[in-house]
């Protein structure tokens, strides 16, 4: 049997920690930041947690279940 491939864009976006929690990189950092508030761009800096709902998909996509 041929092994499984791990999905090549998640595991680019996404990654374990060693507590067992999936996190993530958040969206709307890269450019058009002048009208962003500084508040909004200084949140957007930490990770992200993936949500209960969405870890078995996740989970499944980068082979882990």
């Amino acid at each position: 049997m041929p092994k499984v491939k791990t999905n090549s864009s998640a595991k680019k976006r996404f990654k374990v920690t060693g507590s067992g929690e999936i996190v993530y990189q958040k969206s709307f950092k890269r450019h058009i930041l002048t009208k962003k508030a500084t508040k909004r761009k200084r949140a957007l800096r930490k990770k992200g947690v993936v949500a209960d709902a969405n870890r078995p998909f996740v989970m499944r996509l980068l082979r882990m279940k």
